[in-house]
């Protein structure tokens, strides 16, 4: 009984640092600043999109609910094109480590990319999870929406139904497309938060 108690404080202390840790930005509060170099090897810092919307994807091409948005129904490609048509900064970001699952080159992205029909402004390699862990970003996908003032309003899901279906996707709410909607007409986002769901993001261990 002693061992178990034991063993039940030390697993309580490890989550309590883990959630310290890895605290995840607020929703109504400034989205945490990053730089990062995309596969093109030019150098991004999020401040300096202050003034246009900003979407932060976290992605693993490989993972099967991914494969689900992109190659099984296209869900995620057109809802990056609806951003586009706003004028919507797109960024993709792989936290994966070196050699872990969809932990693709420059070469594997862009065909990855080409024969999905992506339209993300820029997409990152955050081999050493900084940013991942920044965010607190936990699946792919998981989805973040920065306002033009540089306020984090919506952090969660892609969409309200949870799982690998693609036949799910006509029948679920798109938060992204929603959100990115509220902006436009100048309302608070309906939908600031939502679970999100997918595969694990492959940080180093």
């Amino acid at each position: 009984m002693n061992r178990l108690k034991t063993l039940l404080a030390c697993a309580a202390v490890s989550a309590a640092l883990f959630t310290s840790v890895h605290a995840a930005p607020e929703v109504g509060q400034p989205a945490p600043d990053f730089t990062l170099t995309d596969i093109n090897g030019q150098t991004h810092t999020l401040s300096s999109f202050k003034g246009k919307t900003v979407v932060l994807e976290w992605v693993n091409p490989e993972c099967p609910v991914v494969i689900k948005h992109y190659e099984k129904s296209g869900n995620m490609p057109a809802t990056q094109k609806v951003a586009q048509e706003q004028g919507v900064i797109w960024l993709a970001i792989n936290s994966g480590h070196p050699g872990a699952q969809g932990d693709f080159d420059k070469a594997q992205v862009e065909a990855w990319s080409k024969k999905n029909g992506a339209a993300q402004t820029a997409y990152f390699r955050d081999q050493d999870g900084k940013v991942g862990k920044l965010y607190d970003a936990r699946t792919t996908p998981h989805m973040f929406i920065i306002n033009a003032e540089g306020v984090l309003v919506y952090a969660g899901g892609i969409d309200s139904i949870q799982g690998g279906n693609p036949d799910d996707i006509a029948k679920a709410t798109n938060y992204v497309k929603a959100a990115l909607a509220d902006l436009q007409a100048g309302r608070p986002v309906a939908t600031p938060a939502a679970r999100p769901y997918g595969c694990s993001v492959k940080y180093r261990k």
